[in-house]
């Protein structure tokens, strides 16, 4: 474990030296002439694990999902998403900005549904006052939270008799399947579409792969060049990913064992407020008075996270069960008054920590 520990985001996962060694090793051609080999290679691996015709390699998620929605709507079209999506509210508006498509967002129920009452209400009549509403768009996870087994095959048949197509922002996916104990395929069953990321918990430097059928990715291929995101001897970073899905997949289920062992110490420290914990995420409420002593405090241990109101805890590969330990003991030590002086490079890093958005990936 590192010196430092960083509860930030799944995100901030380094590569270790196994996939290091692959990519290293790995075997490349040119992606945008589309014969770089290990990049085929990761396509295929994740398009058969997740149940689908083909895949395509993209630089991040973003990108993934916004090639997603720009091959699946048109301009003048709307898709409905909940207004806590990450689609919708952390990814800078891009659908409406570069693709001219209408975000219709419906507030998320408690456990991360879209309540289907509110989804039937908001699709459009066919009718040149209105957008024309061509898409549904779900998030598994989000907030952390798994959406319910019995939602999903109900949201999208729903969606469905509308005329939808139905695509899934799948960032956390593999958390997600590893929580249910079902395989990719079955997390994505149903789906026209789904955007897997390869840089969070399972833990590549970067990357996600839309998969769906060749004719919606022969679209979303050509987004992806418009979108400056076609890379060239990108089997470099495609073999880390492949390692992810290979080594490291199944080890999810960790993060999530870590993240309960810290929701119950923390649970047990009397100066904080409810204390909530999905998969790999833990949310803590933290009374306003206590805000800047505990990150001044957990900033000199060592341990980087963004403390707030309701503050956001990631556990991940380079967090162990020691590192969760370790953070409840500090916030103890804190609340009793054992002060310590941070040091600079930490003093520095939480400048970013400080001001980082909870609720974003």
């Amino acid at each position: 474990m590192n010196a430092i520990i960083d509860f930030r985001s799944d995100t901030v996962t380094r590569p270790n030296a196994a996939m290091r060694a692959a990519m290293a090793a790995a075997e490349v051609g040119d992606d945008v002439w589309g014969d770089d080999p290990t990049v085929i290679r990761l396509q295929q691996i994740c398009a058969e694990r997740a149940g689908f015709e083909a895949g395509l390699f993209l630089p991040s998620g973003t990108q993934s999902n916004l090639c997603a929605l720009l091959a699946h709507c048109q301009r003048g079209d709307e898709y409905i998403v909940g207004q806590l999506a990450h689609t919708y509210k952390y990814e800078g508006g891009g659908a409406a900005v570069l693709g001219s498509i209408q975000p219709q967002p419906i507030e998320n129920a408690a456990d991360g549904t879209i309540p289907l009452e509110k989804i039937s209400a908001a699709v459009k009549p066919v009718d040149d006052h209105f957008a024309r509403t061509k898409l549904f768009t779900l998030e598994n996870t989000i907030g952390g939270k798994v959406l319910p087994r019995e939602y999903v095959p109900a949201a999208q048949k729903l969606a469905r008799s509308h005329g939808l197509a139905v695509h899934l922002d799948g960032a956390r996916i593999a958390n997600a399947a590893v929580a249910m104990g079902v395989s990719l395929k079955e997390a994505c069953v149903g789906f026209d579409s789904v955007s897997i990321c390869l840089s969070k918990g399972l833990g590549a430097p970067a990357g996600s792969v839309l998969v769906g059928d060749k004719h919606f990715l022969q679209s979303a291929r050509r987004w992806r060049k418009m979108l400056g995101g076609g890379m060239r001897q990108a089997g470099i970073i495609a073999a880390a990913g492949i390692y992810a899905l290979e080594h490291q997949f199944d080890r999810l289920a960790d993060d999530h064992a870590n993240a309960h062992a810290l929701a119950e110490g923390l649970r047990g420290i009397s100066e904080l407020g409810n204390v909530s914990q999905a998969t790999n995420m833990v949310f803590v409420e933290v009374p306003p008075a206590h805000i800047a002593p505990l990150q001044g405090h957990l900033s000199a241990a060592g341990i980087l996270c963004a403390i707030g109101p309701t503050t956001r805890l990631v556990l991940h590969l380079d967090v162990d069960r020691a590192g969760a330990t370790k953070f409840v003991s500090e916030c103890k030590d804190c609340f009793a008054g054992k002060v310590r002086l941070p040091s600079a490079p930490m003093a520095a890093a939480t400048g970013y920590a400080a001001t980082a958005t909870g609720g974003s990936k």
